[in-house]
């Protein structure tokens, strides 16, 4: 389905893997605070939840299949929400095809409506003015062999890909694979801008990214830190879908004074921002009519 001129998919990512809660206190990490906060942004308005599986105690990131179908169990428990569960960094760290399938397991073991898909390598970093360094710096690696590996697992579960772009080029990445078969139209594109290493965060460079995609696929935009609301904004004029939650940017403001405490006030602001243009957010049941979630295969 096309995107809606008068609709919008509000996604909220709960929590990511590289923020602690000596950043951001409200981050969940146990599988019923993770389902606790997706009841709370269903509630203000989100059709989907993204999110990363977290060890309860230390917050470190997982890829055990027993907490992921814990996660799962626990947020179909609150709300009837689609749920999407990242790939993120499932080959980072090891070396063997093996090693990595098994990391992947979970997502054709918990079955997920939907899981990201990350689209190309690059360089992902943040860099501090003030310190005039980088807080963190690394290559984020995301072969065509490790993007087949993800797709093969996905087929398996029968789970919708969400292709995340963090670049132009990533977004032209799809062409094969569509060829191949490893993926089946339409589709849903992530277009996140804010990282260091990816494309600027302009709302230029957004809509280049949106004129990539064909009339039948569907789009939203990943804002990383406070420049998220002007995306937000952006995205929501151009008529695609929208992303916010903690993984993403902690604050209400652009300016960074004024946290969120939780996802569910993130979701509020987005559902406000939205409503003031004339887009009503989706329900889960609409979203996934929009998003083609059951034809992925």
């Amino acid at each position: 389905m096309p995107l809606s001129k008068d609709k919008v998919v509000v996604t909220c990512a709960l929590t990511g893997v590289l923020a602690k809660r000596d950043q951001c206190p409200y981050l969940p990490y146990s599988p019923v605070e993770i389902a606790e906060e997706a009841r709370r942004a269903y509630e203000a308005g989100a059709a989907v939840v993204h999110i990363h599986g977290r060890e309860p105690d230390s917050g470190e990131q997982t890829w055990s299949a027993d907490i992921y179908g814990q996660i799962k169990e626990e947020v179909r428990k609150r709300s009837p929400i689609i749920v999407n569960f990242s790939t993120g960094g499932f080959n980072m760290g090891v070396e063997s095809e093996e090693e990595k399938k098994e990391r992947l397991a979970y997502v054709w073991k918990t079955k997920p409506e939907m899981a990201a898909l990350n689209m190309g390598s690059m360089n992902y970093a943040k860099y501090s003015e003030k310190r005039k360094g980088f807080v963190f710096d690394f290559v984020f690696p995301n072969p065509f062999s490790d993007i087949l590996l993800a797709t093969e697992a996905m087929r398996e579960g029968g789970v919708k890909p969400e292709l995340e772009c963090f670049d132009l080029g990533h977004v032209h990445n799809a062409q094969p694979l569509l060829q191949m078969g490893a993926l089946k139209g339409p589709q849903q594109y992530s277009f996140i801008l804010g990282v260091l290493g990816g494309v600027a965060p302009t709302a230029e460079n957004l809509l280049a990214m949106a004129r990539q995609v064909g009339p039948e696929d569907t789009w939203e935009v990943i804002g990383i830190s406070r420049v998220q609301w002007k995306l937000v904004a952006a995205a929501l004029v151009l008529g695609g879908n929208i992303r916010v939650g903690l993984e993403d940017n902690f604050y209400l403001d652009p300016a960074g004074k004024e946290m969120a405490k939780g996802n569910g006030p993130l979701v509020e602001k987005a559902v406000r921002l939205a409503r003031d243009i004339g887009r009503e957010p989706m329900s889960p049941d609409e979203a996934r009519a929009a998003l083609g979630i059951g034809k992925a295969w």
